[in-house]
């Protein structure tokens, strides 16, 4: 492990919510839950605003809401979050080549590797521009953390929120931990938590005390090294800048169990569209296709079809999920479908028109990797008008929605850059309202000092103080 602490991990604050919040005036300061909104909906993020009342991430909604009953509650927006943490990653890789996204929120930065920081008080430098610069560019906050290692730059960030900046002085690590929860440790969930705790260990000092044999005991070998490892600070893994993406994948939970085996089939259709434009927008192309079917009953079948060579065409995509689909038994209902590829290239192989059925696996596949959200499928009045999306009105300009039903649509009419907004309800075929793009979260008058605009082009998104 090196001697300085020019390890960075960095975690926006709240990000999907604080997003919402940097784009609406009136939900500033207020609690906000993003996530699928229908019954089986899950909660995506929420406001630390909204966290004062115990919601959390993975939550169910509908608990959500009898926790938070006066919180908005609305649908993600991806393609702005993709925007804005497009952003953040071109500031961090202005620090140093090594960067390694976690998530779209969430990165570690090599200091050292970038030459941005060689010492303790270099990194903290470091770590204070990167805020002012994240809050500059996107208006929003992250919280920094710094260490000799990844496992305590992550858990320095985590001490930091919201909106601060924790470095731990090398030597003062194993001090640090010791009186913190053993599920402080990454890898150690409810059921490892709650198994240390039968066997009296609570804290990662008791953890260093028990000895590595008793962890390996308890736990088996690899993990028992691993923990005991991590409760002595130890850890060597490097900044790695380029993650090997495993797979692509998209599925849909939905609000009703579909029972029409034709739905079904147009579903799968469209998850395999939406999945070949992911892979495409990655530059990328896959030999096997996975389906992945929720019955009603909450059992979880997963099928594979393995190509002749690498794919990004969705009529070859969706005719191998076709057939997947033929191999499984939807009756009573399906809750959850989704559609990924593997074995990815970065190129293709032509004429797979051509190509009959590869090699079909009867066996439960490898699920193909979640996204950060889980997509779910929206009603029909969802579908046009989705809780918080962007809207314009020929008379009344810019707004987003507030919510639909009845055959009506309420609108708030603000910017991210002007006061809170009016209300205003229309008929949902009001033929003078009609969805529109996100605006930039500050006016794109606002310029950097190489005079560099503010925002992604087209408007993607950018700055804006939120709160949280």
């Amino acid at each position: 492990m090196r001697t300085a602490p020019t390890i960075l991990h960095l975690d926006m604050d709240a990000f999907f919510a604080s997003v919402e919040q940097a784009s609406k005036p009136s939900l500033r300061g207020k609690a906000v839950v993003v996530g699928g909104l229908g019954p089986r909906g899950v909660v995506a993020t929420c406001s630390y605003e909204a966290r004062v009342f115990g919601v959390h991430s993975a939550m169910p909604m509908g608990q959500a809401r009898r926790l938070a009953p006066h919180a908005a509650y609305l649908v993600p927006r991806f393609e702005l979050y993709r925007s804005i943490s497009e952003q953040v990653m071109r500031l961090l890789r202005e620090l140093s080549p090594l960067v390694e996204p976690l998530s779209l929120d969430e990165a570690f930065v090599d200091l050292e590797a970038g030459r941005a920081a060689w010492d303790a008080d270099s990194a903290r430098l470091a770590g204070g521009k990167l805020r002012v610069d994240i809050r500059t560019v996107t208006g929003l906050t992250g919280s920094v953390g710094l260490a000799a290692s990844k496992m305590l730059a992550k858990i320095a960030s985590e001490e930091a929120k919201p909106d601060g900046l924790v470095l731990i002085p090398p030597g003062t690590e194993r001090a640090m931990l010791e009186p913190m929860t053993v599920r402080t440790l990454p890898g150690v969930g409810p059921a490892t938590g709650d198994h240390l705790r039968r066997a009296g260990i609570t804290t990662v000092g008791e953890i260093a005390e028990a000895g590595e044999d008793e962890l390996v005991r308890l736990l088996g070998k690899a993990h028992g090294h691993a923990l005991y490892a991590m409760a002595l600070a130890r850890d060597e893994r490097p900044v790695v800048a380029e993650r090997e993406t495993k797979s692509v994948s998209v599925e849909d939970t939905y609000d009703v169990d579909i029972h029409d085996r034709v739905r079904v089939g147009v579903e799968v259709g469209r998850l395999a569209d939406r999945c070949v434009r992911r892979l495409r927008a990655s530059g990328l192309s896959g030999r096997t296709i996975v389906l992945k079917v929720r019955r009603y009953d909450f059992s979880t079948l997963t099928r594979s079809e393995t190509l002749r060579g690498p794919t990004d065409d969705p009529a070859v995509v969706r005719e191998a999920a076709a057939r997947l689909l033929d191999s499984v038994d939807t009756t009573g209902g399906v809750r959850l479908l989704g559609v990924g590829v593997s074995g990815l290239a970065d190129y293709t192989q032509e004429d797979l028109f051509a190509q009959a059925a590869g090699e079909v696996s009867e066996e439960p596949a490898e699920e193909p990797e979640a996204g950060p959200v889980e997509e779910h499928a929206p009603s029909p009045a969802e579908r046009r008008w989705p809780a918080g999306h962007d809207v314009r009105h020929a008379e009344l300009g810019h707004g987003w929605v507030q919510g639909s039903g009845l055959g009506r649509v309420t609108v708030r009419f603000e910017t991210p850059y002007s006061d809170v907004g009016r209300v205003r309800t229309f008929p949902v075929d009001d033929p003078e309202l009609a969805p529109a793009d996100p605006l930039p979260l500050v006016s794109p008058a606002v310029r950097r000092p190489g005079g560099e605009p503010v925002g992604p082009p087209g408007g993607g998104g950018s700055a804006g103080r939120a709160a949280g």
